[in-house]
């Protein structure tokens, strides 16, 4: 197609102008809304010492380490201010854009890859969380990463020859490979010292095109990123699963063929394949002693709700910017553009069904895995399937891709792209996050020395000091902070629930002061049956009130 082959010529320019918008987008008023309890989590966290970082993950949280690690260099370079942290996330969003082209285009050519790449740069959904100190972005960067390494080995030939097969040949060639020799001896503007020592040694070396060893390339980073993806999220232990149904499915499908068969993707050798789960269960199999003991703290007990058929829609309502807040006409006239693009995704590969099939695995397998966890302890959660949108967008492009005429492409782009663009607008104008600064400003301004700060979750004391500790330091204010039910620092619980057993220690713990200040937040987990401010009302007057984005602060004394 001869678009297609224009295209390709301003392919490389049009990419680098997505990514910059996408990054711009995900930069803009980065450090404008206020940390709220998540991310000052991970600011927390992050700040430890790694050893005792690693003690209070295990201890703790449900996420594995690895962006804690990255936050905690990260953080040493930069600081824990809003925008410096956030950053992070930003950087990981923005980097997946060109590597959602690169899975396009090796599945179905430059279109599909850029609009792969605008869909998800212009994506509200991925916006929001590259604004957030929380780990979604690089969750979503490793699994795009490792797609893009299957999708290569998947669409090459050589995946059947042996691993390392081709690293031995390239170092073999450059053991070997001689310098060519001077030719024009009579030339004495050319003529020089022959080199000595380690210069004598590379002069004698010439290293060989990297493409002998792209193969191998894209093993070693199937391995290495899918590894780096379950370490990022607990529930990405879905992605090799999905990954080997696909695989696995393919050889027997390619089995089963007549052998003269040319089949659209081209599975890799079994050895090749058992080597590299071999490879990846290998490197993450540190981690699984820890795994088991956090899947157990969450079986135990857990704060997501059980998913019900409204959540699986909204979830692919947030996908796809469905759920924004507008007319009930206008909805449905995205929906049904969403629904058509879908459909002539599908019908681009009707002759090569099985990449259809390897986007829809990617999706599905997550998607229905974690409901089916749910039956037992509900884990569904639109932002830890964040990277399953990969091969939505992907398949989202393959429809772009499917309309014959340029004009009918940028239409249905520029529709949807404006329609992005104004919800992440709302965002930045509207959207607000849990306000931890005013409560920490509020009880600053007014506190005594002696003053007992009382907090009904554990969790809320970390957004709460990360704003009130610059305030500690300035004007050395002097008072005591205690978790209720249970002490974060003494008990290591994130979030105890309040139960009338425990009524007796916190009245021992309020006839030790005169003033008690309550922040009281996420209470709905911690406090149900509203017993903390329920027993501080009954024993102490209260004085002083602010309500805040999240929660409130009350002042309570002695009569």
């Amino acid at each position: 197609m001869n678009e297609e082959s224009e295209l390709e010529e301003y392919a490389l320019w049009l990419v680098i102008l997505i990514t910059l918008i996408g990054g711009f987008l995900r930069v803009l008023l980065l450090g404008a809304k206020g940390m709220w309890l998540d991310e000052t989590f991970s600011v927390w966290m992050s700040s430890h010492p790694l050893p005792d970082m690693l003690q209070w993950i295990v201890r703790i949280d449900q996420h594995p380490p690895l962006y804690y690690v990255l936050l905690h260099y990260w953080i040493t370079l930069t600081g824990d201010a809003a925008y410096d942290v956030r950053l992070l996330s930003a950087l990981f969003g923005a980097a997946t854009i060109p590597i959602i082209y690169l899975i396009g285009k090796r599945m179905s050519g430059v279109v599909m890859g850029l609009a792969a790449a605008l869909i998800l740069a212009l994506s509200p959904f991925h916006i929001y969380f590259a604004q957030e100190t929380r780990m979604y972005t690089l969750l979503t960067f490793n699994a795009a990463v490792a797609i893009y390494a299957l999708v290569r080995l998947l669409t090459d030939a050589r995946s059947v020859e042996p691993i390392g097969s081709q690293f031995r040949e390239y170092l073999h060639t450059w053991r070997t490979a001689r310098t060519v020799a001077l030719e024009a001896e009579d030339d004495l503007r050319y003529a020089v010292a022959p080199p000595t020592g380690w210069r004598a040694w590379l002069s004698r070396h010439r290293w060989p095109p990297i493409q002998i060893i792209e193969t191998d390339l894209a093993w070693v980073t199937l391995i290495v990123f899918s590894v780096a993806t379950m370490l990022t999220h607990n529930t990405a232990v879905l992605f090799p699963i999905a990954v080997n149904v696909f695989v696995l499915s393919l050889m027997l499908f390619q089995r089963a063929n007549k052998p003269g068969l040319q089949p659209d993707l081209q599975a890799p050798s079994w050895k090749n394949w058992v080597k590299a789960q071999i490879g990846v269960f290998a490197l993450w199999s540190p981690w699984l002693f820890f795994f088991i003991k956090q899947a157990s703290l969450v079986d135990q007990r857990f704060w997501i709700p059980e998913p019900t058929w409204d959540t699986v829609l909204q979830t692919l309502r947030s996908f796809l910017n469905t759920s924004a807040p507008i007319p009930a006409i206008q909805s449905a006239v995205i929906w049904s553009l969403y629904v058509l693009v879908l459909g002539l995704g599908v019908m681009h590969f009707r002759r090569r069904m099985a990449r259809f099939l390897f986007l829809a695995v990617l999706f599905a397998v997550p998607f229905l895995g974690e409901l089916l966890v749910s039956i037992r302890r509900p884990i569904f959660y639109d932002r830890t399937l964040i990277w399953t949108t990969i091969p939505l967008f992907l398949l989202l492009a393959a429809g772009v891709a499917q309309f014959r005429y340029r004009f009918l492409v940028i239409v249905v782009v520029g529709i949807l792209g404006a329609f992005n663009l104004f919800s992440v607008g709302d965002y930045y104008r509207f959207y607000q996050k849990e306000d931890w600064s005013a409560p920490a400003g509020y009880v600053a301004n007014f506190a005594e020395k002696d003053d007992l700060l009382l907090f009904n979750s554990n969790f809320v004391i970390i957004p709460f000091n990360y704003y009130f500790k610059p305030y500690e330091d300035i004007y050395s204010i002097q008072v005591k902070k205690r978790g209720i039910p249970l002490d974060l620092f003494e008990s290591g619980v994130l979030e105890p629930e309040m139960t009338e057993g425990d009524i007796p220690a916190l009245l021992s713990l309020l006839r030790e002061h005169e003033r008690v200040w309550l922040i009281y937040s996420h209470d709905a987990y911690t406090d149900p049956n509203g017993l903390i401010p329920q027993t501080l009302a009954r024993q102490m007057k209260l004085t002083q009130q602010r309500d805040f984005y999240g929660g409130y602060v009350q002042l309570y004394e002695n009569p």
